[in-house]
């Protein structure tokens, strides 16, 4: 069997960047949300206390997937119920370990704390996309996302703000982390930031987005309003729905101690100790998204192909070494074939140095080949 070499100039590389819409089936705007009947809180350590998975469909629909978690971190321990009333374990507890767990995937640093801007808050809500739904990263300037609250004495009229990331505005800008490219959280549309500064509230900038990892870190005091019209900078519409359940506008429960002290109804507003009606964080935030009923992002991936372009000039390659073409002494067992052989290309195998197949093309229907032909046959690797 003989093997022709390929030259430099037969092999070429090109990178193309596919773009996808993130939600399952290709959902371009995740407008509905529906949670899991496993998001609990029946104790310090049910799983909703950490995070709020949140599905396309109702769960008992065979179809239902996880497109994305909500949940909360303190630095100190505030905002959910200790895991055990020992004196010594005041503070250990679900949004410390949420914040450590991010904290550490971002810094890879136990002392640093998320900074918005040039604001340092005990709190953070998270957004965490499911893995599934995305495919090498999510892609800058597609993020955005809603966020609603009902206006005091007006529950069916709330106001909505309109969040993106800056990769627009301030491109090349992005900082890199142990969690990949981070760009800011802002408000405005498509990439694009409204105002010239990061400085969009009091108390810094939204948040941050990773867009490598798929997680969204939002600024809990840049949010601490009685609700999104009192927001500094936000971008305000007002849609057609509202959520009637909503109080002050994610302004986190910062209770402490252990879990008698966050049972009781959900009420409306804010509570007489200044706290969130919303005994859970985690919920708090699911709500504003899934009030707004506007969430978009999309998935991007780089694919990598290697053209290999095949040549087989009008000499080569115009006997086969297939049995039936020759008899056991080598003779040609077809007459027809002694001055003008032909053959016919099904296949192109290529070939490491050391004469390994390591990856085979199938043509779509067979080249004729013989002396007075050549063929050129491309062949694409993605990968």
């Amino acid at each position: 069997m003989s093997l022709t070499r390929f030259s430099a100039g037969d092999i070429v590389v090109s990178t193309d960047a596919l773009v996808t819409s993130t939600w399952s089936d290709n959902t371009n705007n995740l407008q509905v949300a529906f949670t899991s009947s496993q998001n609990g809180f029946t104790s310090q350590t049910s799983s909703g206390w950490f995070h709020y998975d949140i599905h396309n469909l109702v769960e008992t629909n065979n179809d239902a997937e996880v497109q994305y978690s909500v949940g909360y971190g303190n630095r100190v321990g505030s905002g959910s119920p200790d895991f055990t009333n020992d004196s010594g374990s005041h503070g250990m507890n679900a949004s410390r370990a949420t914040y450590g767990a991010y904290r550490n995937l971002v810094f890879g640093d136990e002392t640093q704390n998320f900074q918005f801007h040039t604001h340092t808050p005990d709190d953070i809500y998270v957004i965490n996309i499911n893995r599934a739904r995305y495919k090498q990263s999510l892609k800058p300037g597609t993020l955005n996302l809603q966020l609603s609250a009902s206006l005091h004495n007006s529950p069916t009229t709330p106001t909505i703000i309109r969040l993106t990331d800056d990769s627009v505005t301030t491109k090349g800008s992005a900082k890199l982390t142990n969690l990949g490219r981070q760009f800011n959280i802002v408000s405005g549309n498509s990439g694009i930031m409204k105002g010239t500064t990061l400085q969009q509230t009091d108390s810094g900038s939204f948040g941050l987005f990773y867009t490598d990892a798929g997680v969204i870190i939002l600024n809990s005091d840049a949010f601490g309003q009685n609700s999104p019209s009192d927001v500094p900078g936000a971008i305000k519409v007002s849609p057609a729905a509202a959520d009637s359940n909503s109080g002050s506008f994610l302004t986190p429960n910062r209770r402490t101690g252990d879990l008698s002290n966050f049972n009781g109804p959900l009420a409306e507003g804010l509570n007489g100790d200044g706290n969130n009606g919303y005994q859970n964080n985690p919920e708090m935030l699911m709500r504003a998204i899934s009030g707004a009923g506007n969430f978009i992002v999309d998935s991007q991936e780089k694919i990598t192909s290697q053209y290999y372009f095949a040549r087989a000039k009008n000499f080569e390659y115009n006997y086969t070494i297939n049995p039936s073409f020759t008899d056991t002494r080598g003779n040609l067992n077809f007459s027809s074939m002694i001055n003008n052989p032909v053959t016919y290309i099904t296949t192109v195998g290529l070939y490491n140095d050391s004469s390994e197949l390591v990856a085979v093309a199938k043509l779509s229907q067979p080249v004729v080949k013989d002396f007075t032909k050549e063929a050129l046959i491309r062949v694409k690797l993605d990968y």
